[in-house]
């Protein structure tokens, strides 16, 4: 049987290998999973290492960058918060902005990443399909 910083480290290259993460952040998953292993085998219950909910982790500010977005409650970097805040918080997104007042005009993805994500649809034409589909529906009523 692997030892609990063997099963840390695997734990922590398989999310690396789908999450880009800095050396800080693999330094800091890693110390957060091996803590959590080591209290289950101790039978005790892992402690959240979460700060409190109604301070946040990171400014917002900082929150909202060019090539990343961070989450306010745990400080970890992403392209868009959607996915994260329902997996790892159990929060939609309105919850999240209600929580630290943030404007629905304020976009919750990356910056550079709405960007490509907007440049990828105009060069497929998505934009002029959707007018034909939603013209070929109004001419069918």
């Amino acid at each position: 049987m692997a030892n609990i910083m063997e099963m840390a480290a695997d734990i922590i290259a398989a999310h690396a290998s789908t999450t880009p993460m800095s050396k800080e952040e693999l330094i800091a998953e890693l110390n957060e999973v091996h803590s959590a292993l080591t209290a289950l085998e101790k039978g005790e219950t892992a402690e959240a290492t979460e700060p409190a909910a109604d301070t946040p982790a990171v400014s917002r500010k900082k929150a909202f960058g060019k090539d990343k977005i961070y989450c306010m409650l745990c400080g970890k970097g992403f392209k868009t918060l959607s996915r994260h805040l329902k997996t790892s918080h159990d929060m939609t997104a309105s919850e999240y902005r209600k929580q630290f007042d943030i404007p629905r005009s304020q976009s919750l993805a990356a910056k550079n990443y709405s960007e490509s994500r907007r440049k990828m649809a105009i060069d497929r034409g998505l934009a002029e399909n959707l007018a034909k589909a939603r013209a070929t529906k109004k001419a069918k009523k």
